[in-house]
């Protein structure tokens, strides 16, 4: 049909930009994580703790989760702080603010309960 030298196009290669702690510092080309569109669709440069702490500050309503969720909460600030490409900071600030109550009220509930 067209002939036997005609071929397809290549596929360009593009580049995503993943997180590579072995990459040397310096300027870096953009990529998926820099796209606030993206970054709403999937977990694409997003902390790995901040993704948790959302998740346990959600169910730290059921307030058994809700150390966990500030402890998380925690440790996903402390590491967008150390790697400031990662993004993240409201699920760990969600995280904290819910576990903050929680807390609270478990360690009273358990304070009346042994005392």
């Amino acid at each position: 049909l067209f002939g036997a030298d005609a071929a397809p196009p290549p596929i360009p290669v593009l580049s995503v930009g993943y997180y590579n702690p072995m990459a040397p510092p310096g300027p870096r080309t953009p990529g998926m994580g820099d796209d606030a569109g993206m970054r709403m669709l999937l977990p694409v440069g997003r902390s790995g703790w901040a993704i948790a702490a959302g998740y346990l500050g959600l169910f730290s309503v059921l307030i058994v989760p809700a150390p966990i969720a500030l402890i998380i909460s925690i440790l996903a600030i402390r590491d967008m702080k150390l790697h400031p490409e990662k993004h993240g900071m409201g699920r760990a600030i969600f995280g904290m603010i819910m576990g903050i109550p929680g807390t609270v009220v478990l360690t009273v509930g358990m304070a009346r309960w042994f005392l």
